[in-house]
């Protein structure tokens, strides 16, 4: 005798409504990671490699604000969080000179020492899980982001290996960028959550496991990751376009260098806006729950102008990105000054959705400059080594957010400053190398007359 038909009810048919587009949306998700030839070359894996890595640090990051910051007493939050910066930074402050360098001698080995990366903070998380309420969660914390800033560079130089035909570097590092700020911003929500209802030892568990899916993951791209045929180092520091004798490295040119300028700015406007605000909010807003709000709408206005900047800078095919650059810097510049004057807390959420727009913008024209004006053989190289001076600009900002005391004006006022600054060093150097040119351009028309 055949089985009745279970009558549909509600709850059923929501339930399978539901199972049916969550089904739906992750098609459409792997449909778009491996769009434009990215299944083929390998970018649609380095996609998801970077979208767990987002996912897991953005993990241990709730985990770190809830035992470091808010579940601390008052008068020690600032302490514990600025021993967990200074311990967490320095190292990398330390490395930052020396991870391309590195990099330029770990050319057939990329895959082993992304994975590597991944399974060191798998590793890591799981010593936090077990220790994350002693003094051993500090050296267990001080690996992750040094570990996680060593990825960012050795991706940094892996993505010209997988670039497919139909896409441009500037589109494809868009895609790594939308894909990894939604696992970081939807997985780092699900890790809140957990925490809450399970505790940190769990969701530090899950940050584990999503590191050693990225391990796999990692491992299992394509081997043409290692191939550096042919590669040799490149120097994005200098203006100039001729190496200079004895130097092994090739300059990549002017345009990199002051690009570079630029966007380090921004990078560095960046982590000093993450570290102020955060001291700001817990030295002036006594309740709890405004705390949370003041932060939560700073950070909210911050992945925001992400979204906003990484979608707007993709599609800016027609505007030369080295104008785009040095516009998001001055736009920076000029909102940052206007929070100096008129300081407040919805005005420092304005300047931190500002700061992430320009940051996307900039980092994207920085991107395409490379791509136009860096040969493949120097590419590589390129991207790792600007890569590893934006990680460090990061971290000078960072310091520069915990050395200051936590008045709102005089916190702003340094910060758009030094900004002003960095943009009038930028647009001198961009000055001397376009009279540089022109000089050169002289020259070889009086050579040939």
């Amino acid at each position: 005798m055949s089985a009745r038909p279970r009558t549909p009810t509600v709850t059923r048919v929501a339930a399978a409504r539901t199972r049916e587009l969550t089904s739906a949306a992750v098609r459409r998700v792997r449909a778009a990671s491996r769009a434009d030839g990215a299944g083929g070359s390998g970018l649609s894996g380095l996609v998801w490699v970077n979208a767990l890595h987002t996912a897991g640090d953005a993990m241990i990051a709730v985990s770190l604000a809830g035992t470091l910051f808010f579940a601390a007493p008052a008068d020690a939050q600032r302490g514990n969080v600025a021993l967990y910066l200074l311990v967490t930074m320095a190292p990398f402050a330390v490395l930052a000179p020396v991870i391309g360098p590195a990099l330029d001698r770990l050319q057939r080995g990329r895959r082993w020492a992304l994975a590597a990366s991944l399974a060191g903070r798998a590793l890591l998380a799981v010593l936090m899980a077990v220790h994350f309420d002693d003094l051993a969660l500090y050296p267990a914390a001080l690996g992750v982001p040094v570990l996680s800033k060593g990825f960012s560079v050795l991706r940094a130089a892996v993505v010209p290996r997988v670039l497919p035909r139909a896409l441009s570097l500037t589109s494809a590092n868009a895609r790594l960028s939308v894909f990894g700020l939604a696992a970081g911003a939807v997985l780092g929500a699900l890790g809140a959550g957990l925490a809450a209802v399970l505790g940190f030892e769990w969701e530090l568990g899950a940050a584990a496991t999503l590191f050693a899916t990225a391990t796999v993951l990692a491992v299992r791209l394509p081997a043409h990751v290692d191939v550096s045929v042919g590669e040799a180092p490149a120097d994005v520091f200098t203006t100039a376009e001729i190496p200079t004798v004895g130097r092994r490295r090739r300059p990549a040119g002017p345009h990199v260098a002051t690009a570079l300028r630029a966007t380090a700015a921004l990078r560095g406007l960046s982590g000093f806006l993450t570290i102020f605000s955060a001291f700001l909010v817990q030295a002036t807003v006594a309740d709890g729950w405004e705390a949370t709000a003041a932060l939560g709408g700073i950070a909210a206005a911050a992945g925001v102008g992400s979204f906003g900047g990484t979608a707007v800078g993709s599609r800016l095919q027609s505007v030369s990105p080295d104008t785009v650059v040095l516009v998001s810097a001055g736009g920076a510049a000029v909102v940052t000054v206007a929070a100096a004057a008129l300081y407040s807390f919805p005005m420092a959420a304005v300047v931190a959705g500002v700061s992430a727009v320009a940051n996307a913008l900039g980092k994207i024209s920085l991107d395409a400059i490379i791509q136009r004006e860096v040969s493949d053989l120097l590419r590589a190289s390129a991207f790792a080594r600007s890569e590893t001076a934006l990680q460090l600009a990061w971290v000078v900002g960072g310091v520069l957010g915990i050395a200051l005391p936590t008045i709102g004006w005089l916190g702003f006022t340094v910060a758009a400053a030094l900004l002003v600054l960095a943009v009038g060093v930028t647009l001198a150097g961009r000055h001397r190398a376009a009279a540089a040119a022109d000089r050169r351009a002289r020259e070889e028309e009086e050579g040939w007359a």
